[in-house]
Formats: structure tokens, sequence, C-alpha cells
């Protein structure tokens, strides 16, 4: 039993080995590479040996096993990239295959293609050319994808759709490469009307705070048109504001959004709702009545101070003896008006936002920083708002 056992191990062995005895050799001479920065031909050399170890079709020779070889005539590291040339390399390095590309940065794409040279039968075996986006930290995705077609492997669709370049008008299924959906903070300063209502005493009707208020809230969005420079987008973002200073304000904001370029600049506008409590009143800008200079009166406050100071005023008693309190314009020039106040009935304030910013990306880490601006009737808020996201796939429109 042990015997063949052992007899079974060795036939593995055996056949392991012969297996792997009948794997191609295959060599990578080094690319032409044009017009791409941060890419050299060693460089590119290296990105395409490591793709095909993973392919795992060849006995790869790496750059030590080439160094003699290379070392003898500097030509094979230069302008090596022809049918002869490559396969006299080929041959000196005495391997099956040897391949070859060139990569060239074409604005914004790169159009990268790979060769591969039959040493033994002297002649082009494979190729394969395609554009990509220009991502120059993608250039051994890129190569993956490349070495995947010219096998006639599965390529991984969503690793193509991140870094395929395409240049189509109007948008199909493979643009999004940006979504912002996600937690949003940031804070504003309130002008105006606004800024009155936050700093005006409580007993006015004011909310007695600085007019500072802290932001917090998520943002939902969906692209409706676009291509891969250009993208429209539809905003949806719920925000509270004011939580540090013990008052709550809830908002919902609908913006149209625009987004331009690889950058990431964004250009949104559209309208802000929330609630509000108003009534009628008017400033005492001259404290005309002693209570203050910009003293706020609603109609319940004037009807108050009216019964209190003029009671004993014959004038505003009718013939019967009813006193009839007098209005605010039979002592003064001011007139009632509607404004802010927490007092007041509850109604739905609008205001018109506009917001521009830009989107810092770090890896598959989106952060949008995007400055607003926030205008109601005679009043408004000006703001920072930060967010992030992590950014798993291209999203299709459809």
């Amino acid at each position: 039993m042990k015997k063949r056992r052992m007899m079974l191990l060795l036939l593995g062995l055996i056949i392991s080995i012969s297996v792997k005895a009948q794997k191609p050799t295959i060599a990578v001479s080094f690319p032409n590479v044009d017009n791409i920065e941060s890419l050299t031909s060693k460089n590119a050399a290296t990105h395409i040996r490591l793709e095909l170890i993973k392919l795992d079709k060849y006995i790869v020779l790496d750059e030590f096993d080439m160094a003699e070889v290379l070392k003898g005539n500097t030509n094979y590291q230069q302008d090596c990239y022809g049918l002869n040339c490559l396969t006299q390399l080929g041959n000196e390095l005495d391997v099956d295959y040897i391949i070859s590309g060139n990569f060239v940065g074409l604005g914004d794409k790169f159009a990268i293609s790979l060769k591969l040279v039959d040493v033994r039968n002297k002649k082009l075996s494979k190729s394969v050319i395609r554009e990509f986006e220009a991502y120059e930290n993608q250039i051994s995705k890129m190569v993956r994808v490349l070495l995947q077609e010219m096998y006639g492997m599965e390529v991984e669709k969503l690793l193509l759709d991140q870094i395929k370049y395409q240049d189509d008008v109007i948008t199909s299924d493979n643009v999004g490469k940006i979504n912002n959906s996600g937690p949003r903070v940031g804070g504003a300063y309130l002008l105006g009307s606004l800024n009155e209502f936050a700093i005006r005493p409580e007993e006015q009707g004011g909310l007695d705070i600085q007019p500072i208020l802290s932001m917090i809230g998520y943002q939902i969005e969906g692209q409706y048109v676009g291509t891969e420079n250009f993208s429209a987008l539809l905003e949806g973002i719920i925000n509270f504001s004011g939580l540090e200073q013990g008052v709550f304000i809830p908002s919902l904001s609908i913006l149209n959004g625009f987004r331009f370029g690889k950058a990431g600049w964004e250009f949104a506008f559209g309208p802000s709702f929330s609630f509000r409590k108003t009534s009628y009143g008017f400033f005492d800008t001259e404290n005309t009545f002693g209570k203050g200079e910009n003293y706020y009166f609603s109609e319940n406050d004037w009807s108050s101070y009216a019964y209190e100071t003029y009671q004993s005023d014959s004038t505003y008693y009718d013939t019967f003896g009813g006193y009839n309190p007098p209005s605010i314009t039979d002592v003064s020039n001011y007139s009632f008006s509607k404004n802010f106040d927490k007092r007041g009935l509850v109604g739905i304030n609008t205001t018109w936002v506009m917001a521009f910013g830009r989107t810092f990306r770090a890896g598959a880490l989106n952060i949008p920083v995007n400055v607003f601006y926030s205008s109601t009737r005679k009043g408004g808020m000006l703001g920072l708002s930060v967010g992030f996201n992590v950014m798993n796939s291209k999203k299709s429109i459809h």
C-alpha cells in the first residue's frame, strides 16, 4: 500500500515537472513610450512582465535573465520595435516568444498596443491595441486588459469600465465617473434679515444666537446626461443647521448641477425649502417708543404696549366708553410688514441656492468641497460645505 502511494506521488511529481517544462518561454523587450511623463520604457516592460506572470501561460524571463544579452547590444534597449529586431533579440535570448509594446499619450487618452512575436517561426503571432483614459497610475490595469483580450480571455467589465476611453457625445452605459452621494458637513454665516433674526433677543421673537451656523446633512445625486468630461446632475440635499446652538433648522434643497472635466469642477443651483415662523410687525428704528433702537414689535406686542400706554388717553375711547388702541400709523411713521418671528405662525420658506466647488480625489475617496450662497427676501447665508464618499465603480445612467 505504501509503495503504491509513493509511486503515485512520484508520478504526480513527474507529470508536474513535465507540464511546467512544456510551457513556452517568453521575454519582454523595451516598449516605445511617448508623451507619458511618469512612464519609462523600463517601467512599461516591468508592467508587461508582471501581468504575463499572472497569466501563468509562459516561463517569463526577468530582467536579470536578459541582462547579458542587452548589455552586449544597446540597440535592444532603445530602438528594437520591428519584427526583425525582435526576432533577433528572441533568438539571442533563446525564447519561444517575445512581446513588445507602444505606449503613447494623446491629450486626455493613452493609446497602447502590444504585439507578440513567434521567434521560432519569425512572424507576428498576436497583436492588440486599445485607447484608455489618461490615468498614469493605472498602467498595470491597462496592460492586464490588453493581455486578456490578446488571449481571448474574458475581460473584467468593472476593470474595463474604470479605465477605457470614451468620446461619446451622449452618455451610454459607461459614464458616471464621480458620484458624490454621501454625508455633508459645513457652516454658514447669516446675512441681512437672517442675521438680524439670529441675534435678536428671544423676548422679541428672535433666536438669540450667533449668526454662524454649523450644518450637517446628506446629499443624494443622480446623473441624467453627460460625457466622460461633462455630467448633468440632479441633487437632493437634506440638511440640519444650528444644532450646536440649541436650534433645529431642517431644509431640503433640490439642485440642478453640472460637473466638468477630470478635475471635478462643478456648479449647481436650485430651490431650497424649510419651515419658518413669521408675524406682522415693525422695527422701532428711531426708538420712538423707548424700548430700544430697532426693537421689534409684533402685532400682539403692539396691542399690549398700546393698551398700557394709551388707555388713559380719551382720544382712543368711543362714545360708548369702549377703548380702541391706536394703530401704529396714528402715533408714528411705521407700518406693519411680515418678519421672522419664532412666536409667529408656521409656514414654508423658500430660498435660491447657488454653489460652486470641486471634487478632490485620493484613490477611491472623493472629497467634494463647495462654496454656496442661499438667498431669501432681504437676506441669505454664505457658507462652505465638505463631504466624502468612496467610489466603488462607475455608475450607469440607465
